[in-house]
């Protein structure tokens, strides 16, 4: 029996950890998922369903998904061609229920898009197939020079309303950090029903291939200073809004759990230090945490969760512009 207390509330569950693997490839195996349940994880995300599987008949969906490379946290190639689609729809919703009985953890569900309509059918029938709770990763860029911030965080608005009212299971919205007042963006997701907020949805950039003049995808998998992000902004948001926070982009090493649970963190998504080390890599993590918290005379979780975060720090301004001239003048 564990000498230190690591259960933590996410979502409304009960969890016997903070590790949890994001939506990935490595959902798409059943072995996979068990594997990770035996390692420790606490609950998993499925890999995501992409609106495009949704939306578009055959052909369509192959001129949309061969125009693409290489952008979602879940593919390392963006979209695969038309045969690469070894799971649509219906198969997902199967595979996702098998999933379910086969492993003890909870299982989330994970829905992926750009825009406002179509999912809300499809939201409901992952909630039939056994999901727990339902992640809605909303990918957009705003390229349109006519559209505007708040057209934009409507959208995200009226998404999460729509498939709020059509499902039971809760849901976590997982955002990109590219608004400009995410502060109050993170609240009117909260004031509309988000039991949860990810922090934070990567956006793959692209590169140019000089030989043959071509944009190719470019993946790089986060490591452990991809998560200054979301610490930075989860400190800034816990316990000023009700949603559990889940931080995801850059969860490798138990150290970078403990951060993130100090600044207000729920649960850290992991999926890069999976894919690099292996699935056995989140017992290690584990057993590592519960090292430093025995060192360091932590019973709980809950005796650090918050303890670094904006509200509970010193000098708060730590977490904003204050600290920017602060970290320039430390290269005098």
């Amino acid at each position: 029996m564990s000498k230190v207390d690591l259960t933590t509330h996410y979502l409304g569950m009960t969890l016997k950890n903070p590790i949890v693997p994001s939506a990935s490839p490595l959902s798409r195996d059943i072995a996979n998922v068990k594997r990770m349940e035996d390692a420790g994880a606490s609950a998993v995300v499925m890999y995501s369903l992409f609106e495009e599987q949704l939306t578009h008949e055959a052909m369509e969906l192959y001129h949309h998904t061969s125009y693409h490379s290489d952008t979602h946290a879940e593919a390392l190639t963006y979209f695969p061609e038309q045969a690469g689609y070894i799971l649509g729809p219906d198969e997902y919703l199967e595979h996702l229920h098998n999933i379910k009985k086969s492993v003890n953890i909870p299982v989330i569900g994970s829905l992926n898009g750009c825009t406002d309509g179509g999912w809300t059918k499809y939201a409901k029938l992952i909630e039939e197939a056994g999901a727990d709770a339902l992640e809605l990763n909303m990918y957009m860029l705003a390229t349109d020079l006519n559209t505007n911030s708040q057209e934009i965080e409507d959208i995200y608005v009226e998404t999460l309303r729509s498939v709020k009212a059509n499902i039971g299971i809760p849901v976590a919205m997982k955002i990109s950090p590219y608004i400009s007042a995410l502060a109050n963006f993170a609240k009117r997701l909260d004031d509309n029903g988000a039991e949860g907020l990810v922090l934070f949805n990567r956006f793959y950039q692209p590169d140019i291939d000089l030989e043959n003049l071509e944009v190719v995808p470019n993946v790089l998998l986060s490591n452990s200073q991809s998560m200054r992000l979301p610490l930075r902004w989860i400190a800034i948001l816990y316990g000023r809004i009700n949603a559990s926070l889940a931080a995801t982009s850059g969860v490798n090493t138990a150290e970078d759990v403990i951060k993130l649970t100090m600044t207000g963190a729920s649960v850290t998504q992991m999926f890069a230090a999976l894919h690099k080390f292996g699935i056995e890599h989140i017992r290690t993590v584990l057993n590592d945490i519960e090292t430093w918290m025995i060192e360091h005379e932590y019973d709980s979780l809950k005796m650090m969760r918050g303890s670094m975060s904006h509200k509970s720090v010193a000098n708060p301004a730590a977490f904003e512009r204050a600290n920017y001239m602060k970290a320039l003048n430390s290269f005098m």
